[in-house]
Order: structure tokens, then sequence, then C-alpha cells
């Protein structure tokens, strides 16, 4: 026993100290010295000759002192004893290769994929060795001939890789398309790959060749796993309508389970489809026999209602909220429509006390903490819309404690910056949005960011920060929705504030509100100073893509429109407007978009 056990603790050192040859060689070769690489090489040669990592190891080390002739009979030699190896092949292909003798070359590949005939076990070590020197042509083949050779064997994969390295598209998603008819489970691990080559813009080359492909097969093969297919590329594409098309088509061939559709109209009001996601939601409304499903749409549906609506609307929602809290009652299983009717009530049609009130008596009642932290949210944000600020900070404060691990208690904590801001107490508001600016939340690391900036550039150059208590009244102005006297105030800081840090800030905000009154002409003014003054500064690309879609939606210029969502796509690559005025302007420009 012990005998057996020294024999094995020798092998094992045997072994480390081989292994740590190999990498000191493999190290020389990196390191381009050639020679010494060489000699390691040689002597783990001659220690383990039929090792053939240590082979390769040293016929790489050959070639790199371009003693091809050398490699090559050492090559002829291993194939000699080993003349079923087709790998040998291609390696004095290779060798070949370097010296520039192509047809020689080709000789040798051309032989090593005529033995695959042969031996087809061997396919996927061809096409692997084939790709080490990066030819792709002749490692689809290799995998091509084993897929004939044995239908049974799974290279479709490692093809379309290939293909898609290549840049043949369609190769590449017909290989995927075949894969997914074979095994339809794997379609949701294809996806990443999918993802790679797919992007929003609708007329990038590898979107229009999968809808085609897949349209194609649906037409052929209606599988629900092509709706699936198409269904996620429209949704990639932010088409939400024709998403919805598709989701359909599988919800009434899927036991009609709405889980799909839910997602996708939150999908869509997220991503601003306010239309779409009305749509969808009216469909889930129609269908649904699940009350929480149905107040949770008709949550939805009133919440994007309002969104697009004007106050000559408001009348005939606010009918709808009564009537649903009046078919649905005023308990738990109703909190979230409570707390949006209360909200509506104070932020659209002026009944702040009454909104006040709905929601003091929903605290007194037994709910669970994060609905009591949603509830006194919603209250805290009407005190600061009443500007008794002190109060909605004490709410603010107890919903961190209540859902201390939640996002919702740093929503809180940007509420009690950005009270702070209105307030004026502009250091508060820094040392709050300072931690906030690492936020699980991106979003509320966004808006905290964007605010301490506004709050620092401000303060640098104007100790007193006039301008910048001024526009942060505005800004609460604006949250008042008191827009006609934002809009004044703003314009104060333009006449009494010219060349501050503040300008290009308060013409942007004077723009959207005159956007908010339908005052295009104004709107376009100000978006143009933007561009005239300050066309360096952070707001140039905003500016831009505003007035762009100011021209196209709105003034309809179409000519306008696509001169400035050009400028997006020529002067501000990496703008988060340019994917969208990218598709845009090729709209106008009349290109066939499906």
């Amino acid at each position: 026993m012990r005998f057996l056990i020294l024999i094995i603790a020798c092998l094992l050192i045997s072994f480390g100290l081989f292994a740590q040859t190999d990498q000191l060689a493999r190290n020389y070769l990196d390191q381009g010295e050639y020679e010494k690489a060489l000699k390691t090489y040689q002597d783990l040669v001659k220690e383990n000759p039929g090792n053939s990592t240590y082979f390769y190891g040293m016929i790489s080390a050959y070639q790199q002192l371009e003693d091809f002739t050398t490699a090559e009979a050492l090559l002829l030699e291993r194939k000699e004893r080993s003349p079923n190896n087709p790998m040998l092949l291609i390696e004095l292909g290779y060798n070949a290769s370097l010296q520039r003798q192509e047809e020689k070359a080709g000789q040798f590949y051309e032989a090593a994929l005529a033995e695959l005939q042969e031996r087809p076990n061997y396919t996927y070590s061809v096409a692997r060795n084939f790709e080490k020197y990066s030819l792709l042509d002749l490692a689809a083949r290799a995998y091509q001939q084993g897929m004939k050779l044995n239908p049974e064997s799974k290279f479709d994969l490692p093809l379309a890789r290939i293909f898609g390295e290549q840049g043949k598209l369609e190769e590449m998603f017909t290989s995927y398309l075949d894969l997914i008819e074979k095994e339809p489970v794997i379609s949701y691990n294809l996806i990443r790959e999918f993802d790679r080559y797919i992007l929003e813009d609708t007329e990038n080359t590898a979107n229009v060749v999968l809808r085609k492909l897949l349209l194609q097969r649906l037409q052929k093969n209606p599988g629900i796993i092509y709706n699936e297919l198409l269904a996620w590329l429209f949704v990639q594409q932010k088409e939400y309508a024709k998403a919805f098309a598709q989701e359909k088509a599988i919800y009434l061939r899927n036991d009609k389970d709405l889980q799909r559709i839910i997602q996708l109209t939150v999908n869509a009001k997220s991503n601003g489809d306010l239309e779409a996601a009305k749509e969808i939601v009216s469909f889930i409304i129609e269908e649904t026999t699940s009350s929480n499903i149905l107040l949770q749409a008709y949550q939805l549906l009133l919440d994007m209602k309002i969104a697009t609506s004007g106050e000559k609307e408001y009348p005939g929602i606010k009918k709808e909220y009564e009537g649903l809290l009046a078919r649905f009652g005023n308990g738990p299983e109703t909190i979230r429509i409570q707390l949006d009717y209360a909200g509506f009530r104070a932020f659209k049609i002026g009944e702040t006390a009454e909104g006040i009130s709905m929601l003091q008596e929903l605290a007194t009642k037994n709910l669970s903490g994060f609905d009591l932290a949603a509830t006194k949210m919603q209250l805290a944000d009407i005190l600061v819309l009443e500007e008794k600020f002190n109060q909605a900070l004490i709410f603010y404060s107890q919903i961190q404690n209540l859902v201390k691990n939640d996002e919702l208690s740093q929503e809180a904590r940007f509420k009690v910056a950005r009270t702070s801001y209105f307030k004026g107490d502009f250091e508060w508001a820094q040392n709050q949005l300072d931690v906030l600016k690492a936020s699980s939340s991106q979003l509320i690391a966004n808006d905290a960011m964007e605010l301490s900036m506004l709050i620092k550039d401000n303060s640098r150059e104007d100790s007193t920060q006039t301008a910048l208590k001024k526009y942060a009244r505005a800004d609460l102005l604006a949250f008042q929705n008191r827009s006609t006297e934002a809009i004044a105030l703003l314009e104060d800081i333009l006449q009494n504030h010219k060349g501050e840090k503040m300008e290009d800030e308060a013409l942007l905000k004077q723009a959207l509100l005159f956007e908010a009154e339908e005052n295009w002409t104004k709107a376009e003014a100000n978006y143009l100073k933007i561009l005239q003054h300050f066309y360096k500064d952070i707001l140039a690309d905003n500016a831009t893509f505003f007035l762009a879609e100011l021209y196209n939606k709105k003034l309809k210029n179409p000519d306008k429109a696509r001169e400035f969502y050009e400028q997006i796509i020529f002067n501000f690559p990496d703008s988060i407007y340019f994917v969208e005025a990218r598709r845009n302007y090729r709209q106008l420009r009349g290109d066939a978009i499906e």
C-alpha cells in the first residue's frame, strides 16, 4: 500500500512539473522568445512523445522561427504514425499557407475534409481546427458534411455561429431556426444569440432578414414558436401594436393565458407607446375572468387615459373612477385605484382637500407596510403640491422606515431631496442626492445625478444662488400645473440672468412648458436659441431632438424635421435619442419600414 501511495505521489509531482514546464514554454511563445520555446517543447516531447499539446507547441515554435521544412517533416512523420488523424492534414495545410503555398495548402485541407467520409466522428475536431486558423468556409463545410453523413449529429449551433462571424445573416438565422424546429425547448436560450444581431432599428439588416424568414416559415408551417419569435422581434423594435397581433395569435392557441399580453402592456407603457398599451389593456379587460387582473387593467387604462387626455375629458375620467369604486368597493383590493383617484383629484381637477381626506382615511385602515408606504407617498406628494413641505418631509421619512430595502424607500429619499430643493435648501438636497447617485434603481440614480448637476453647476458662479432659487420655484410651479406662472418666472431668469449657467436650462424648461400649452411657435424659438447659443453644451442634443419632433408631429414640417433628425444622427451619435431619430428620419425620407 505504501509503495502504491509512493508511486501516485511521484506521478503527481511529475505531472505538476510537466504542467509548469508547458506553461513556461507558452510564455516564451507569447513573449516572442521562440528559440527558448522550441528548446523547452523539444524537451517535453522527448519525455512525452505521445502528448499532442507539446508536439503542436513545438511545431508552432518552428513556424515562428520560419523553419517550415522541419515543421513539415515532423508533421509528415507523425501522419505516417497516425494515418487516421485528419487534424495533421490541417496542420500541414496551415504550414504550407504560412509559406504562401496556397494551392498546396488547399490540397491538404481538402484531404482533411475527404477523410470525414470514412470517419464522420472527427467532424467537430476538424471544424474546430479550421476555426482555429480562421478558415471559416472550410469549418462550415466540415459541419455541413458531418450533418449530411450523420443526420443525428447536432452541429446547427456552431454552424450558425460561423455564419454569423462571416456576416451570412440569412444562413445564420436559417440554421438557428432549423435547430429550433428540431428542439423547440431551446428557443429561449437562442434568443441570446439573436440578441447579438438584433437592434431597435427596424432597418437593421439582421432585423430585416429575421423578420422575412419568420414570416416565410409562419406561412408554410404556422407553429406557435414563430409567433413568439416575431412578437419578441417586434418588442425589440418597440413596435408594440405589431407584437400585440402576434400575442393575440399565441393567446388563442395557448389555453388563453394572458400573462404574455399583460407583460406586453407593461413594456408598451414603460416605453411610451400609450396608444398601443391602451388597445392591449382593453383586450385584457374583455378577456380576463380574474377580478385581480381586471382591477389592474382598469387602473392601467385610467392612468394612460389621464396621460393622453385634456381637461375636457377629466369629468368623464372622474366618473369612471367613481364607477369602479362603486362596483368593486373601497377595500384593500382596490387600494391602487384609490391612491390613483386621490392623486387625480389633487393634481388634475384641483380637489386637493378631498384627495388628502381620502388618503388620511385610507392610512387609518389595517394596511400592509407596503400599502401604507404607498399611501403616505401619495399624501406627501399632495402636501408638496400644497407647499406644506415640512409635513411632506415627515411622511417621506416615515416611508423609508416602513420599506427599508425596497425601491420605494429610495424614491422617498429622492423626494426628500427634491422637496428640499423646492424649499431652496440646496445644501441638504445635495447631501441626499450624493447618496442616491449610487442607487440600485437606474431611474432614481439618473434623476439624482441630473438634479445634483443642476444644483452644483448653478452654485459655483453665484454664491447667492439667485437664479437657482428662481428656477427651483419655477420647477415647483410646473409640478403644481401652474404653467403660466412657471413660464413667467423662467422668462425673468432669461431676462435678468443672461450669460449665467442657468440660461440654457431655463430655455429648455420653458420650451417644454410652451409645448404643454400647445404654444408651438414659442417652443420652436426656445429650441433654436439653445442651438444658436449653447450648441456645445450638454442640452444641445435634447433641444435638437425635441425640435425635430416638434416639426414632425406638431408643425407638420417634414423637411425641417428631417434636417434636425439628421443632425442627431451625424452630430450626436452617443445621444439617447439616436435610434429614434434615425428611425424617424428614414420614415420621413420615404424608406420602406415594415
